[in-house]
C-alpha cells in the first residue's frame, strides 16, 4: 500500500495518481456509543456499572469479546467487495491512557489497534485514526464519552498536554505504516462550550474560540510532524465540524480538512424529495424542498466546502448518514437522500466516510439481527430508553411522555425569564440532553447491567457474538449505493 499524500486539492498515491477515500466509520467499536451498541448513557459509565455488577474479570470479558466480534476480517472482506477504500476508526483515549496514570500508555489498547490495522492491510483497505473522545472532553456529548455534559479540554493545559503526548505516541508507533491513511486528530471539536450545550439555547449565541482552537491545532500538528513528517493530518471545523470561517489557513504540508454533513433529508421524517424543516436554530438554511439540486446547493454553501476551495486543499466528509429506524415506508426516502448526497460528494471530488458501519438498527450498513440473543436481552432496556427518550440521537422517533414533560418545563423557563431570548426548540433539546439522555440514561445503566448478571462467560460470549458479521443483517439498499458510488469515476 502506498503512503498517501496531498498534492494541491487531491490525495494521491506515490505515482501521483488521484486516490479517493470512500468508506465508512467503525463507530461503536474502540469508542462505544449508546445508540450503536444498544446501552444507555456513556461508555465509561457503562464500564463502571458492568464491573460493579458482573465483577471486574467478567465485565472485562464482556467488553473484550464484544469488541472482538464487532470488527474483524469478515467485516473488512465485506467492505472490500463493496469497493470501500478506507475505514475511519473512532478511538477513545481511555483505551490508551488511564486518567489516574497520565502519560503512561496501555499496551492492550495498542495491541487491539495493531491487529485491526494488520487486518485492514491484509485486504487492502486504508484506515484513518480518529481521536473521537479526548482527555477532558472536546464537546458536551455522549459520543466523546462525556457523562457530565461539560467540556474541560479547551481550558485545561494538562488535558491538552496529555492529548498532544498521546498523538506523539501514536505518531512514533505508526510513522511509515502505509495502511494508515492519516491522523484525524480530534472529532467534532466545540471550542467554546464550557457548560453543556447551553450556549446553543440562545439563537446565534455560539461563537467559536478561534484563537484557542488554532493554537491547539498548531501545537498538535507541529508535535506530530517532529516525529512523523509524512502522514496526512485531518483537521475538522469547529462547532461539531461545521464552522471553518475562523480556522487558520493551511500551515503545514499534507493537511486535509474535514466537515460533517448531516442534513434534514437524511434524518426525516417525510418523503424525499420533499419538504423538510430542521430542528437546529443555527441551520435554518436547510429548511425547504429537498432534492438532488438542494443537496448540491447545501454542499456548495457549507463552510467546509468553501474553505477547501479557497485554500485548494482536499475536503473529506468525515461523517454523514441517514436514519432507518423510523416506519418501514420511510426507509426508501432515507436511502434516496443518502444516494443523492454521496453522488454529490463524488461529483465535486470530495472524500467521504458514512456514519456508521454497524449498529443495533438505526443507521448502519450492517445491523444486528432483531431476533439475535443480544437484541432479545436488551429489548426491555430499549423500550425504557424509548419511553424516557433517553437517547439523544434517536429521540425524534421516540413516542415518549418524557418529551412532553421537558417541553412543558422548557416553556415554563421561557415564560419565567422573558427578558432572555431563548430559542424554544434549542431549549427543549438542551433539557432533553441534560435530563433524559444524561440523567435518565445514567439511572437506566444498572438495569442494562442486570440483564447480564449471573451469566457464565460461555453465555456472555454467545450473546455478544450477535455482533459478528456472520450473524448480522446487511442493509441491502445502502450496500447497493456503496457498490455504485465507490466505483464512481473508475470506468
Amino acid at each position: 500500500m502506498d503512503l498517501l499524500q496531498v498534492k494541491g486539492n487531491r490525495i494521491v498515491t506515490k505515482d501521483g495518481n488521484p486516490f479517493f477515500l470512500r468508506g465508512t466509520c467503525i463507530g461503536g467499536w474502540m469508542n462505544m456509543e449508546n445508540f450503536i451498541d444498544g446501552y444507555p448513557g456513556t461508555e465509561s459509565g457503562l464500564r463502571d456499572i458492568m464491573y460493579k455488577t458482573l465483577g471486574v474479570s467478567k465485565g472485562e470479558f464482556f467488553f473484550e469479546r464484544l469488541l472482538d466480534y464487532f470488527f474483524d476480517v469478515d467485516d473488512l472482506k465485506f467492505l472490500k467487495k463493496l469497493g470501500v477504500t478506507v475505514v475511519r476508526l473512532p478511538l477513545n483515549y481511555r483505551h490508551f491512557e488511564d486518567d489516574e496514570h497520565p502519560f503512561e500508555y496501555k499496551e492492550s489498547g495498542f495491541a487491539r489497534l495493531d491487529k485491526a490495522l494488520s487486518l485492514c492491510e491484509s485486504v487492502g483497505i486504508y484506515a484513518i485514526l480518529d481521536m473521537h473522545a479526548v482527555q477532558g472532553w472536546q464537546n458536551a456529548h455522549w459520543h466523546s464519552d462525556n457523562s457530565r455534559g461539560i467540556s474541560l479540554f479547551w481550558r485545561n493545559r494538562q488535558f491538552q498536554d496529555r492529548f498532544i503526548a498521546l498523538w506523539e505516541e501514536l505518531a512514533r508507533r505508526y510513522k511509515g505504516r502505509t495502511v494508515v491513511a492519516g491522523y484525524n486528530i480530534m472529532n467534532e471539536p466545540c471550542s467554546n462550550v464550557a457548560d453543556g450545550d447551553y450556549p446553543h439555547t440562545f439563537y446565534g449565541a455560539y461563537v467559536p474560540d478561534w484563537d484557542r482552537m488554532n493554537r491547539i491545532y498548531r501545537r498538535t500538528v507541529e508535535a506530530i510532524r517532529k516525529i512523523d513528517p509524512s502522514h496526512i493530518i485531518f483537521l475538522e471545523g469547529d462547532m461539531y465540524s461545521h464552522s471553518f470561517h475562523g480556522l487558520d489557513a493551511p500551515f503545514a504540508n499534507n493537511l486535509v480538512y474535514s466537515s460533517h454533513n448531516y442534513n434534514a433529508a437524511g434524518f426525516g421524517p417525510g418523503p424525499y424529495p420533499g419538504e423538510f424543516h430542521t430542528h437546529r436554530p443555527d441551520r435554518q438554511e436547510e429548511n425547504g424542498y429537498w432534492d438532488r439540486n438542494k443537496q448540491v446547493e447545501v454542499f456548495k454553501a457549507q463552510e467546509g466546502t468553501k474553505f477547501s476551495e479557497r485554500h485548494n486543499v482536499p475536503l473529506w466528509i468525515g461523517e454523514f448518514g441517514s436514519q432507518y429506524n423510523g416506519p418501514a415506508e420511510e426507509v426508501p426516502y432515507r436511502l434516496k437522500a443518502m444516494e443523492d448526497q454521496i453522488n454529490v460528494f463524488n461529483q465535486f471530488g470530495a472524500h467521504w466516510t458514512t456514519w456508521t458501519y454497524k449498529d443495533v438498527g438505526v443507521m448502519g450498513l450492517v445491523t444486528l439481527d432483531p431476533e439475535s440473543e443480544y437484541m432479545e436481552i436488551i429489548a426491555p432496556v430499549q423500550e425504557k430508553k424509548r419511553l424516557l427518550a433517553a437517547e439523544n440521537f434517536t429521540y425524534r422517533y421516540a413516542v415518549s411522555p418524557a418529551k412532553k414533560l421537558t417541553e412543558e418545563l422548557a416553556t415554563l423557563i421561557e415564560r419565567t425569564i422573558p427578558e432572555i431570548p431563548i430559542h424554544h426548540t434549542a431549549n427543549i433539546l438542551c433539557l432533553n440532553q441534560a435530563a433524559l439522555s444524561g440523567y435518565a440514561a445514567a439511572v437506566l445503566l444498572p438495569y442494562y447491567a442486570s440483564r447480564f448478571k449471573g451469566m457464565s462467560e460461555e453465555r456472555i460470549d454467545r450473546i455478544v457474538s450477535s455482533f459478528a458479521w456472520k450473524h448480522c443483517q446487511i442493509n441491502e439498499g445502502l450496500a447497493e449505493i456503496f457498490r455504485k458510488e465507490c466505483a464512481y469515476g473508475k470506468n
